[in-house]
């Protein structure tokens, strides 16, 4: 069964000096402040696209992973990833560079590589941004 999630902006203003609020209407976990200098230069206490797609993709490539490493037979027990949006100014996204260390008891680091390069290339969000370069660091932990 396919499912549609939801959230709102409402904006004020002109790009520069305006001001915005995003609402993540189907969860109702929130409203954020957004504005174009948290995008473009400091957070100073408010989010950005970028940063909304950041989470996105850490928490899609999370579970793909987590579902790729228990289906091989290979739970793990524990997974952080941290994604990086890169926003330039006048020419948009650049890049998404994905970290992930995990705990993958029975897997050797080829293998943790290998299960983080398919998640990579097979999340749902990751498809949905092919058009931007998408880079992977993958560890598993100490």
């Amino acid at each position: 069964m396919a499912t549609t999630r939801q959230a709102h902006t409402v904006w004020e203003g002109n790009l520069l000096e305006g001001k915005g609020t995003v609402t993540l209407d189907s969860s109702g976990v929130g409203e954020y402040p957004v504005s174009w200098p948290s995008r473009a230069e400091a957070a100073n206490g408010k989010t950005s696209p970028e940063e909304l797609i950041a989470a996105a993709h850490s928490s899609c490539f999370s579970m793909a992973l987590s579902h790729g490493l228990a289906g091989a037979g290979t739970p793990p027990t524990r997974l952080e990833t941290k994604a990086e949006v890169t926003f330039q100014p006048g020419e948009g996204i650049t890049g998404i560079h994905l970290t992930v260390e995990g705990s993958v008891p029975g897997l050797d680091e080829a293998g943790f590589q290998k299960a983080a390069e398919d998640a990579k290339a097979n999340c749902p969000v990751s498809q949905a941004l092919t058009g931007t370069t998408i880079t992977l660091s993958a560890s598993l932990a100490n």
